[in-house]
């Protein structure tokens, strides 16, 4: 072996298990793995995942907090104001340098794919142009796939639709929407039918924004799930925030949840922005805006979680923290049972590798060894400390390590260390 990492903990329970790194990818995979390697770590129990995975995101405006204003009302429609105004003086080296510095964060972060949604109502392309080029930059050590989206409607923008088309033509990988921004209902649905044929006619995978609103009324997730179902696109689509689905009425969703099922559409939540901008127009009581995460993977859906912005116009926080990003979930969507946070682990990893459709992906052997080393025992804990990632590793090379998160004290009789770490029934 080229490597072997000693005495992990896995996901899936089991404990005290080595894994075998050979030519970057995993070997074997086993407890006192007889084998001899150039290079041993002993991890000591700490938990090895498979790298965290960001369904939904928006690389174009990532890092852009403050231009060309900050916004002030922290709403999404000025959000989208905003974006329209910094657009004309964006320049592609900014594009690529801030993406760039947010890609480095990702990978220390132990984030080592990202589905980007990237803006092509710009009749220059510009961002298109920016991301393809990141892309290849950082294809060594990070999974970026592109998502083609027509951020002020398909319809609603003259040029939105030729230059989705060169976008795809320019080597985009997939075809998205936004229907609920055109200007009428049936124009959402129009666009939705359209952008559907266009990814049966070309061989190409579907992720809208969809229903992202307050409005119970907003269906188009229906329409999207009938057209994967009218095209033979199953498993290839992809609706993202479905945040009308928090305020729609109980019949309805018992006849949408088993479309949606049935379609083989997957959903990703957002849960850092869908329950900062949706509600808006709430006084008391507030709704939380997120879509029904729980309801959706009782029915068999597969749902994941994304980060969707990072500061920029439509929101100042986030870190690239996909443990943050659960962790948000978890507590909005009151998934507290043991199930229910492993169901939010898996909606950082294995569900949205699923939705990128990602090669080699997983902690068995014969996937590509690409691995990050936690400072915590299972999941629950790694959710419960947002833990440090103290390697990420790319096909079994060590890219990226954090020191342990440890505090000194100085206090009377007590250790003169503390980490964040408990053993639940430790202390009696």
């Amino acid at each position: 072996m080229d490597l072997i990492l000693r005495h992990a903990n896995l996901p899936d329970g089991r404990r005290d298990h080595d894994i075998g790194i050979r030519d970057g990818h995993i070997a074997a995979v086993a407890p006192a793995l007889a084998a001899t390697a150039a290079e041993e770590i002993d991890l000591c129990g700490r938990l090895v995942s498979p790298p965290f995975v960001d369904a939904h995101f928006h690389l174009d405006a990532a890092l852009s907090l403050g231009l060309p204003r900050l916004n002030r009302s922290g709403t999404l429609l000025e959000g989208i104001a905003l974006w329209g105004e910094l657009k004309p003086q964006l320049t592609q080296e900014a594009l690529i340098e801030r993406a760039l510095a947010y890609c480095d964060m990702a990978v220390s972060q132990g984030l080592l794919a990202i589905r980007s949604h990237v803006d092509v109502c710009d009749d220059r392309l510009l961002a298109v142009d920016a991301l393809l080029e990141v892309k290849r930059r950082v294809a060594p050590y990070l999974d970026l796939q592109l998502v083609a989206f027509p951020q002020d409607g398909l319809l609603r923008s003259a040029t939105a639709h030729d230059n989705l088309l060169r976008a795809l033509d320019r080597g985009v990988e997939v075809v998205g929407g936004i229907p609920h921004f055109e200007r009428t209902m049936a124009d959402g649905a129009e666009s939705v039918r359209r952008l559907c044929e266009l990814a049966a006619e070309r061989g190409l995978l579907v992720d809208m924004h969809c229903d992202e609103s307050d409005d119970p009324l907003s269906r188009h997730i229906e329409t999207l799930a009938a057209q994967t179902h009218r095209l033979g696109l199953h498993g290839r689509v992809t609706g993202s925030h479905l945040t009308s689905m928090h305020s729609m009425d109980n019949y309805y969703v018992s006849k949408l949840l088993p479309l949606i099922a049935e379609s083989g559409v997957a959903a990703v939540a957002n849960p850092l922005i869908n329950i900062t901008l949706q509600g808006r127009h709430d006084s008391y009581p507030k709704r939380r805006g997120m879509t029904r995460v729980p309801e959706l993977l009782a029915a068999g859906v597969n749902v994941a979680f994304g980060h969707d912005c990072v500061m920029d116009p439509w929101y100042s926080f986030g870190s690239a923290d996909m443990l943050e990003v659960a962790h948000m979930g978890i507590h909005v969507a009151q998934m507290t049972s043991q199930d229910a946070i492993r169901q939010a682990f898996d909606a950082i990893t294995v569900n949205a590798a699923r939705i990128l459709h990602l090669d080699g992906y997983g902690l068995a052997p014969g996937c590509r060894a690409d691995i990050v080393v936690l400072q915590a025992a299972d999941p629950f804990e790694a959710l419960r400390l947002k833990a440090a990632r103290l390697y990420v590793l790319r096909s079994g090379r060590v890219i990226a390590s954090s020191p342990e998160r440890a505090a000194a004290l100085d206090l009377p009789g007590r250790p003169d260390r503390v980490t964040p770490e408990f053993v639940p029934g430790s202390i009696r």
